[in-house]
């Protein structure tokens, strides 16, 4: 927790100045609810959407190692697959997360044929608690442990937009 403090601290330093003006300003979200997101690593990109209709697209943060599925407790690896948000914690170490259901069967029996733990956990939140939100600039580098990271307004945007029980897609 310390070095991702850390890192944190740095990529504040360095980034703050780089948000353009109009880049901090929020548009009003969607009124419509969300009952599926798409998370495509390789583009940082999240979708919201409900029906077939985008509701609203995010730059996100990814682990620390996004290239690849995540194999085992501890490999900073984003998980790949169809899963849900099973749950949300509106006290977590982080401004606000959404629990997605991994591991799901198919990343527990991998883990049990290569005798590893899948790890777990795996969120969408917003900035570490105690730490400032530096905004869009969350998205600039890799620094989660496996989550999907936005800036803090973006995820009270995303608390309000997404229900239990809405699919989630992660896609390479």
């Amino acid at each position: 927790m310390k070095i991702l403090r850390l890192s944190f601290l740095i990529l504040l330093l360095f980034s703050v100045s780089l948000e353009a003006p109009a880049a901090r300003s929020r548009a009003k979200p969607p009124k419509s609810q969300a009952d599926r997101i798409l998370i495509e690593k390789a583009a940082r990109r999240m979708t919201l959407f409900q029906g077939e209709e985008t509701l609203k697209i995010y730059r996100i943060a990814l682990g620390r190692e996004p290239v690849g599925p995540k194999r085992e407790q501890g490999d900073g690896k984003t998980p790949e697959g169809r899963y849900r948000i099973d749950g949300r914690n509106p006290q977590s170490a982080f401004h606000l997360s959404l629990r997605i259901s991994y591991p799901n069967a198919a990343d527990q029996a991998q883990a049990a044929e290569r005798g590893v733990k899948p790890g777990n956990h795996i969120m969408i939140h917003g900035q570490p608690n105690g730490l400032p939100d530096i905004g869009g600039s969350s998205a600039l580098y890799d620094w989660t442990d496996g989550c999907v990271a936005l800036s803090n307004a973006e995820i009270e945007e995303v608390w309000k937009l997404v229900p239990n029980g809405a699919a989630v897609e992660i896609l390479p």
